[in-house]
């Protein structure tokens, strides 16, 4: 962890510079992932609800997004109220989701004919106002689009979430094209940690922040999402050693 980020003088700044750029409301709610590493690079202490946020898989992971969409799952499963996920191909696994702590009953699944159909499925939810968190799964992400889909977060307060999936892996680079999120993650499925018994261990994530309004990048390897939707720090990284079916993680905003 760089060092600037214990400093609460630094801290304070950032934040301070956040609510004059408008990326920080007063009285916005943030959702801690209970991992201060990460939590400290957040403005606020965590991701701000009510705002856009994209996520996508890194390196084979980019076509399935199978690691993305268990890390938007986890977000999900902590924030109260239904979700509304939209697609375009019925390859969306429902125990997946519920491992990382989304329960089916809690989503309500929209599929479209194609990505302007989700965009415009995935504003109408978020302006609804009555759903906790929105889904979308799409490719190209427009700066015209994302501000839209902002702007009908921010005013309804609920979370939209772009999950950036793409047809080839070429086609990723869009990835680097700007848009009005408030975040932009990348997680990169990592092999688990062997286990002193036969089976596969907990699965391991590259956590990548590649971009943060008044924030800085950062990295992180983390232990999946569990089965309440929160990320853990493996044992190496908090500093001693834990119990296999032990987790670290903080309260939900």
């Amino acid at each position: 962890m760089n060092k600037h980020d214990c400093n609460p003088t630094i801290r304070a700044l950032r934040e301070r510079i956040a609510r004059l750029e408008g990326h920080l409301v007063p009285g916005r709610k943030m959702l801690p992932f209970g991992i201060p590493p990460l939590d400290h690079r957040l403005p606020g202490g965590g991701l701000a609800l009510g705002c856009l946020h994209e996520v996508a898989d890194g390196g084979n992971g980019t076509v399935d997004g199978a690691a993305a969409a268990c890390f938007v799952a986890g977000i999900a499963a902590r924030i109260p109220g239904k979700v509304l996920w939209c697609v375009t191909q019925q390859d969306l696994f429902a125990p997946g989701l519920e491992q990382a702590g989304l329960s089916p009953d809690r989503v309500i699944h929209v599929e479209a004919g194609d990505e302007k159909s989700i965009l415009a499925c995935m504003e109408e939810g978020l302006r609804h106002g009555g759903l906790g968190v929105v889904v979308a799964d799409i490719a190209r992400l427009p700066m015209t689009a994302s501000r839209r889909l902002h702007l009908a977060a921010k005013e309804s307060g609920t979370t939209a979430l772009a999950l950036r999936r793409w047809r080839r892996p070429a086609d990723a680079s869009d990835f680097g094209q700007p848009t009005a999120a408030m975040t932009r993650w990348r997680v990169t499925a990592l092999p688990s940690r062997p286990l002193p018994v036969p089976g596969v261990g907990r699965a391991h994530w590259r956590v990548e922040l590649v971009r943060a309004r008044a924030g800085e990048s950062f990295e992180i390897e983390l232990e999946a999402c569990d089965e309440t939707g929160h990320l853990g720090l493996p044992a190496e990284l908090a500093g001693g050693s834990v119990a296999p079916d032990s987790w670290r993680h903080g309260a939900t905003a």
